[in-house]
């Protein structure tokens, strides 16, 4: 039977039993919070734990990636060339010259010829080329280091053998040989500069757009796309690329000296022509091969002294950085939170 509309007796004792029932002591409260306190830091160990072998599963996976990947890596990079006995040292000049790794760059081909040189069983250095060019900087700075390895290593002579294409930095670079090889089909020159430029405001004017380009100084929109060539800006890219074009002239001529057979102003134009054009203007010794240069030398060994990065390597350099960047990141958040918690 219901107990509705309640009784005041059972209100009664419902009172009592709630006066009656006994509060934690001081003593009693220590103990909970002690308890509750070794709970809470037991878990923190748990987290920190976990974020430690989490980091050793990652190390890990990567060694055995880094190892998957060296095993299955095309690089011709030779650690060990002492016992190689008598060669050519081959240094690879192919593809477009650029400051990345995936690209001829500079500091790796230095890299590659200072230890051709001093290599004692070398008997040569041999540029191997097959490159359109690229960036000028990057081809200088190669050029420059050739000039000193040269000085260095009187007795040893250096080479460039060009295959399907040395032009522009490529031939930048070959100047800096003691003798230029080419393939009477070779195309080889391209001794100029250039900086790709396009007027895209006629278009955006019939399509209905508006440029709102905003610069803080005058010159700072140089050449813009979607604005009208200024003449006075335009003068001045082609001074930039005059300057450039003659430090390109100046390495060609301290390099070939003498060698040069004309003294046509159409050389240094950014005209190219064959290998066999080539020679009869001097801009090249003679045709030829690394196999024929090897006869010449009477040695049948060639060492390619090259770094070269897959790219397995640089996607696993790129997982690696994203990876080590979010274990830092985590970790980082779990000191920081433990330390707040302490504050409270």
């Amino acid at each position: 039977m219901s107990d509705w509309p309640p009784k005041p007796e059972n209100e009664i004792q419902k009172s009592s039993y709630t006066n009656n029932t006994q509060q934690p002591t001081g003593n009693e409260w220590k103990i909970l919070e002690k308890a509750v306190l070794a709970s809470v830091e037991e878990q923190r160990r748990a987290r920190r734990w976990g974020i430690f072998f989490k980091f050793l599963t990652f190390a890990y996976v990567l060694f055995v990636l880094v190892a998957l990947g060296k095993s299955c890596s095309t690089s011709t990079s030779t650690a060990d060339v002492s016992a190689s006995g008598s060669h050519l040292a081959v240094v690879d000049i192919i593809g477009t010259i650029a400051a990345d790794k995936q690209s001829v760059n500079s500091n790796d081909t230095i890299r590659s010829l200072k230890k051709a040189y001093e290599n004692k069983q070398s008997k040569a250095v041999v540029l191997n080329i097959n490159s359109p060019g690229g960036s000028p900087v990057q081809s200088d700075e190669i050029w420059q280091e050739i000039q000193y390895l040269k000085q260095q290593h009187k007795d040893k002579k250096l080479y460039a053998v060009i295959g399907d294409t040395g032009a522009s930095g490529a031939y930048y670079i070959a100047s800096a040989a003691d003798e230029i090889i080419v393939n009477p089909s070779s195309l080889v020159g391209s001794i100029g500069v250039i900086m790709p430029n396009y007027g895209v405001n006629g278009l955006m004017q019939k399509l209905g757009v508006e440029d709102r380009t905003m610069t803080s100084g005058e010159n700072k929109a140089l050449l813009s796309m979607t604005q009208p060539v200024d003449p006075a800006q335009k003068a001045h890219v082609q001074g930039v690329l005059d300057n450039v074009h003659d430090h390109f002239i100046n390495a060609v001529k301290q390099g070939r000296g003498k060698k040069l057979k004309s003294n046509d102003p159409a050389i240094f134009s950014g005209l190219f022509w064959t290998g066999e054009q080539a020679v009869k203007l001097g801009i090249a010794d003679r045709t030829g091969s690394i196999q024929s240069l090897k006869r010449e030398l009477q040695t049948d060994k060639t060492v390619n002294y090259t770094i070269e990065y897959s790219p397995f390597d640089s996607v696993l350099g790129r997982m690696g950085s994203s990876i080590g960047q979010g274990f830092a990141a985590a970790f980082s958040q779990q000191v920081q939170s433990e330390h707040h918690a302490k504050l409270q």
